[in-house]
C-alpha cells in the first residue's frame, strides 16, 4: 500500500503545486507570486536554521542526561522533513513544511503522527505480524521462538575443512 501512496504523491503533488501556483498567479500576478515563493523560502530557511539548532540542542541535552530522547528525536525528524518541504518550491509543500517546523504546530503534528503509528503497530500485532519489520524481539521471544535458557546457548553443527586443492575431507 505504501508504494502506491508514494507513487501517487510523487505523481500528483507536482501537478497540484503547479495548479495552485497558476491560481495564485492569476489572482495576484506573476511577479508577486514569484516574490511570495521566494519570501516563503527565505522565511522557511531562517526558521529551519533556528528550530534545527533548538532540536539539536534538546537532543544533546537529553542524551547527556541519560534520558530516552523520544520527543526530541521526533522533533528533529519533523524539522528535517519540514525543512525539505519548505525548500521545495510550491505553496502546498510550504504549508505542510511550516506545520512540521513551527514550534507551536510541531507538537500537534508529533502527537498525530505518534497516534497514527501506534494504531498501525497495534493493528499489525493483532494480525499476528508486522509488515514493515519485526519488532517482536523488543518484547521478548515471539510465538515460534523458544524461551532462552540460563547460560550461553549452544548451536550444534559440523565443521567442514577445505584443503588447498578444494577437496573436502
Amino acid at each position: 500500500m505504501l508504494p502506491v501512496v508514494l507513487f501517487l504523491a510523487f505523481l500528483l503533488l507536482p501537478v497540484l503545486e503547479i495548479y495552485v501556483i497558476i491560481q495564485v498567479g492569476e489572482l495576484i500576478g506573476g511577479w508577486p507570486t514569484v516574490a511570495l515563493l521566494l519570501a516563503e523560502s527565505l522565511l522557511g530557511a531562517w526558521i529551519i536554521r533556528h528550530e534545527g539548532r533548538r532540536a539539536w540542542r534538546a537532543l544533546k541535552e537529553t542524551f547527556g542526561g541519560g534520558g530516552m530522547p523520544d520527543r526530541e528525536l521526533a522533533d528533529a525528524g519533523l524539522v528535517l522533513v519540514g525543512g525539505a518541504l519548505l525548500l521545495t518550491p510550491g505553496f502546498v509543500t510550504d504549508f505542510f513544511g511550516f506545520l512540521f517546523v513551527l514550534p507551536f504546530t510541531r507538537p500537534l503534528v508529533r502527537r498525530l503522527l505518534s497516534w497514527y503509528i501506534g494504531r498501525r503497530v497495534s493493528a499489525a500485532r493483532r494480525r499476528g505480524g508486522l509488515r514493515f519489520g519485526d519488532l517482536s524481539g523488543m518484547y521478548g521471544p515471539g510465538a515460534n521462538e523458544p524461551e532462552p535458557g540460563p547460560g550461553p546457548q549452544v548451536v550444534r553443527g559440523e565443521v567442514i575443512e577445505d584443503d588447498r586443492q578444494g577437496e573436502r575431507r
